[in-house]
């Protein structure tokens, strides 16, 4: 591996860690982004979970036999241990591919570490840093959920596509008289209800959790019953178990509209996607006013990295 690309990696490693945790300890946050592929040469993303450290590498075509990447492999995560002050014990490595016995001193077999707890603005939450393509709670919309926190006391919130139900726990949090969670990978939504019940949510009849096809369970709803809907669709889905493929950009509308339909007057949707090339179909939709807070939710360590969009949607 070339001295200089490590110095030139450390040196980056040093200067965004030194930033960015000054402000998370100052905002008391210990669920952050410390670095996102800043360097071509480290394609990596790293992420603070309490005291234990992601790193992803994201996948590209390096050129370099399995040896030399190994030995990269080794040299890098040696730096990032000692910028971060993380012992390589306490680091989560998602690998491109996995290779049993490969780098092995770095993944986490023991079913006790797979998953712990963290917090967020004083609520705690499930990650799991090894078993799933995602850690179960996506630190881009932190400011996002804090929002809809302080809009959901005393009304009845519609959580889709609600993956491990954060935002979920935020609206029961406010409290919210009643929260539907829906999604449609069980795993997921028991990972939500373990969520919720973690900050002691236990009401069967205030929290619900639906398995199901949102597309289909839309058109169930009836009409005006909610006060908040949010909703992170995937920008593709062909599973087998929906009745139909969700290309977000060709059914965002659609979608929209039904969420709409579901909500009270004066109701606010809160839509957002990550896919890149997205362009709101603003002619399409029913609202009386589409905003967009892309830039308002967006966190201190995703300024200029952000690659998502959202939308603050009225009825």
């Amino acid at each position: 591996m070339d001295r200089d690309k490590l110095i030139m990696f450390r040196n980056r490693l040093t200067k965004v860690f030194r930033h960015l945790s000054k402000q998370a300890k100052r905002q008391g946050i210990s669920c952050y982004r410390v670095y996102d592929h800043d360097l071509p040469e480290f394609p990596f993303c790293i992420e603070f979970y309490g005291n234990k450290l992601y790193v992803a590498e994201y996948k590209r075509y390096h050129g370099m036999t399995e040896e030399a990447h190994d030995v990269w492999m080794e040299q890098s995560l040696g730096v990032i241990s000692e910028v971060l002050a993380v012992t390589k014990e306490d680091i989560f490595l998602k690998l491109r591919q996995r290779k049993p016995g490969r780098l092995g001193q770095y993944q986490k077999y023991d079913e006790v570490l797979h998953e712990f707890e963290v917090e967020e603005n004083g609520l705690k939450f499930i990650v799991n840093l090894s078993d799933y393509l995602d850690t179960g709670l996506f630190l881009d919309h932190r400011i996002t959920r804090q929002m809809v926190r302080e809009q959901s006391k005393g009304k009845r919130v519609l959580n889709l596509f609600a993956y491990t139900g954060s935002f979920s726990v935020y609206a029961a949090a406010a409290p919210a008289t009643e929260v539907i969670t829906v999604d449609l990978s069980k795993t997921y939504l028991n990972w939500a209800e373990k969520n919720l019940q973690l900050n002691g949510f236990n009401d069967a009849g205030k929290y619900r959790f639906i398995h199901a096809d949102v597309k289909q369970y839309l058109k169930q709803l009836p009409s005006g019953y909610f006060d908040i809907i949010v909703m992170d669709p995937p920008t593709f889905s062909n599973s087998k178990r929906m009745d139909d493929i969700l290309d977000i950009q060709r059914d965002h509308a659609d979608l929209i509209n039904d969420c709409l339909a579901a909500l009270a007057e004066g109701g606010v949707l809160y839509f957002s996607t990550n896919f890149r090339k997205f362009v709101l179909d603003k002619e399409k939709i029913m609202a009386a006013s589409i905003k967009d807070i892309t830039k308002a939710t967006t966190p201190f360590d995703f300024e200029g990295k952000l690659f998502r969009w959202c939308y603050y949607i009225t009825k």
